[in-house]
């Protein structure tokens, strides 16, 4: 009774509101009972970019990691609703994080997002941005050496502006002077965020100067054997980690299409493709040979 009189008197239901709540409801000219059911009959795909649980000394946190190249306004709703479903979902806090290279995508993107009436909102989303705005940008060699990935973070962050090149010199640096095996597919994922062309020239010189992709463990076999063979089987190494890193599951059709590979070049798009694919079957998307082959 007390939702369905609502129903049957939404005028009174809105004056009730004003004068109990105080709430400024505006004076509605026409109401609509719509359908209450709320199931998804037909499957919608939604995917966030990146999903981490982060386990706390507070409790359970989930980051709800979005990569965004320009303004989109039905991401405003989009992400209304992951945080929603998310919490409904695990009982977790859910915090949204957005990553960007524009100053003007990451001013849009920091609005709050209030759903409600003026001056109380039932929901109110306020997004963390990651931007050049906020990001430092990591010149010093010292610094870089100090943290490595943020170093890269940084220069990935700043990678569409022409200040992108002061910050490399000193990452590949670091990235040489690091015996992990995350330097290559740090490497990999800066070039893949390197919009200046001098920038991306500058890096992929850099990085023949370190031969960061022979330090590598599978490519250390290479420069010893020198076999083109075993280079190919490095590189195709290397697309898989990348996946793996970015917890991407590799069924195993892709994974034996990959290791079978023996064309270099083929496998530098594949990687190329791997830093942004949100499925494994992503890396053969615009191939002439489909993965049914």
């Amino acid at each position: 009774g007390l939702h369905q009189i609502c129903q049957k008197d939404p005028a009174g239901f809105t004056r009730t509101l004003q004068r109990v709540l105080h709430i400024p409801i505006p004076e509605p000219r026409d109401f609509a009972v719509l359908n209450a059911d709320l199931t998804e009959i037909e499957p919608v795909e939604r995917r966030v970019d990146t999903l981490l649980r982060a386990e706390t000394d507070e409790g359970m946190y989930l980051l709800v990691v979005e990569s965004q190249g320009k303004r989109d306004d039905a991401k405003r709703s989009s992400w209304a609703y992951y945080l929603s479903y998310l919490y409904a979902k695990y009982g977790w806090e859910p915090v949204l994080i957005v990553l960007t290279q524009s100053v003007a995508t990451a001013r849009w993107a920091a609005r709050p997002i209030r759903l409600g009436l003026p001056g109380w909102h039932s929901l109110t989303v306020r997004p963390l941005v990651l931007s050049p705005e906020n990001v430092p940008l990591i010149a010093d060699e010292t610094e870089a050496q100090r943290d490595v990935f943020l170093a890269a973070f940084s220069a990935m962050t700043h990678g569409r502006g022409p200040g992108a090149t002061a910050i490399l010199k000193p990452l590949a640096a670091a990235l040489a002077s690091t015996d992990t095996e995350s330097a290559g597919m740090l490497a990999q994922f800066v070039e893949s965020c390197l919009v200046d062309v001098e920038a991306k020239q500058t890096w992929k010189e850099l990085m023949m100067a370190v031969h960061y992709f022979f330090r590598h463990e599978v490519a250390e076999k290479v420069r010893e054997e020198g076999r083109e063979e075993g280079r190919a089987q490095a590189k195709a190494e290397m697309v898989l980690q990348i996946l793996d890193w970015r917890t991407v599951m590799v069924p195993d059709a892709v994974r034996e299409r990959v290791q079978a590979c023996t064309d270099p070049d083929q496998l530098e798009v594949w990687a190329q493709r791997a830093v942004h694919a949100t499925a494994a079957e992503d890396l053969f998307v615009g191939d002439s040979k489909p993965l049914s082959d």
